[in-house]
């Protein structure tokens, strides 16, 4: 190769021909050595990359909270004897305030368990049976400790209601617990709850026997027009007191109870 034929054969620009000095200057930066750190970040971040969200991915999600153990239930009794020739007497009152409690919630009493009419049902969220022993009042205990046994019911939830002689008409007395006063329905569980007498009971007043009437037949009378009102009145706070009891306690519902008024008294 020639080296001298290829030198001679490269051309040289003259720089300052009309044709170069015709078009404005070209002045280089002396900042071309900056680095990319100098330059507007435009890279695409992966949203789920970022360090918040990894954080986050982090955190271990909540913990479910436990769930409560299931309520369990009262058991709500009403004493009477079985058959149309008691029903409307005053030996039925328990069985009366049963049967308004379960018109007032919608819980139905049509079930025979247990040698009861039975039903199952709510007040507020409180789970509550409701039974009418079919047993004749003096054999009651068979039915009650038969169902708060299967079902192990404590004492404490077991609400007996009964007629009470020594109470005045349709006077509500709430006793947390207590003695069977003579009345052999209420002497009848208690023998067969083994002995105790630690559960609640809500006695409804009949007043005593006119003159030497004897208290059998006293307890079997039907009531008169004017006691049937009076005892109407009386079942709406039996079954007030009893929503209170269920949801608030014993002693608000005793209170509430024991300084209610009858009918005739608010005269």
């Amino acid at each position: 190769m020639k080296l001298s034929s290829s030198i001679s054969s490269i051309r040289f620009f003259n720089f300052n021909s009309p044709f170069f000095k015709s078009y404005p200057s070209f002045k280089f930066s002396t900042t071309l050595n900056t680095t990319m750190t100098q330059f507007p970040n435009f890279s695409i971040q992966n949203s789920n990359s970022s360090p918040a969200n990894a954080a986050d991915s982090l955190v271990a999600p909540p913990k479910p909270k436990p769930t409560p153990p299931p309520q369990q239930p009262w058991l709500i009794v009403g004493l009477g004897n079985p058959g149309k020739k008691y029903n409307g007497t005053r030996h039925n009152v328990g069985f009366e305030m049963v049967d308004a409690i379960g018109e007032a919630e919608g819980i139905s009493i049509n079930t025979v368990n247990f040698k009861a009419l039975f039903g199952r049902g709510f007040i507020g969220n409180v789970p509550v049976m409701l039974a009418k022993p079919q047993t004749f009042m003096n054999c009651s205990g068979e039915s009650v400790g038969a169902i708060a046994s299967y079902y192990k019911i404590p004492l404490k939830q077991v609400l007996v209601i009964f007629d009470d002689l020594d109470l005045p008409f349709a006077k509500l007395r709430l006793l947390p617990k207590g003695g069977h006063g003579g009345h052999n329905g209420m002497r009848s569980i208690i023998d067969r709850l083994k002995g105790s007498r630690d559960f609640p009971r809500l006695r409804i007043g009949i007043g005593r026997p006119p003159g030497k009437m004897d208290a059998v037949n006293f307890v079997l009378r039907p009531f008169n027009k004017q006691e049937r009102e009076e005892l109407e009145f009386t079942f709406q706070h039996g079954i007030e007191a009893i929503r209170i009891l269920l949801i608030e306690g014993f002693d608000k519902s005793a209170t509430y109870v024991n300084s209610a008024k009858t009918m005739e008294q608010l005269g």
